[in-house]
């Protein structure tokens, strides 16, 4: 009977474990392929953009050795810039949906917003990586000839999830 009961409790626990890591699996696999989904889908507008692609910290790092370069915010004004935005940034709206063509009044304000020097260092971003307002700002700067073109896929979440300080309009 005792043999019984031991084999019975160890049956169960093993029925346990077993579900429980099947479940882990499952959710782990899921998390993954949405990961996998989303970095497939970065390279790919990376690739097609001709940008750079630059971190939170070596931002950061570039921001406290005050390397010269232009930040856009390519989030609305009132959203999200207003509220806040990585020191010394401006901001440029960009739609989400890829950008296959932009309008004169567009392409002017553009151009005047980055200046005539076309190696200048520009970094754009957004809100988060599957963003891709700072995809259409990179890739259209590159289009238009500058040359030092990157991209902040962590965007504004990813510098404030880093405790860096931030900037509101007052």
């Amino acid at each position: 009977m005792k043999v019984r009961r031991s084999v019975f409790c160890m049956l169960v626990a093993v029925l346990l474990v077993v579900g429980m890591a099947r479940g882990a699996m499952a959710a782990w696999g899921t998390k993954e392929l949405d990961t996998e989904k989303i970095a497939v889908t970065f390279a790919a507008e990376v690739q097609r953009g001709g940008y750079k692609v630059v971190g939170t910290q070596e931002l950061k790092g570039w921001l406290d050795a005050k390397k010269p370069m232009l930040i856009v915010d390519t989030m609305p004004y009132e959203d999200s810039y207003k509220k806040q935005h990585v020191p010394g940034a401006v901001q440029m709206l960009f739609p989400i949906p890829e950008m296959t063509k932009m309008d004169d009044k567009t392409k002017d304000a553009l151009i005047k917003l980055l200046g005539p020097d076309k190696n200048r260092l520009i970094v754009f971003y957004c809100g988060f990586v599957k963003c891709t307002r700072s995809h259409n700002g990179a890739m259209w700067a590159v289009k238009l000839g500058y040359k030092n073109v990157y991209r902040h896929p962590g965007g504004i979440k990813a510098w404030d999830e880093a405790e860096y300080p931030i900037e509101k309009v007052k």
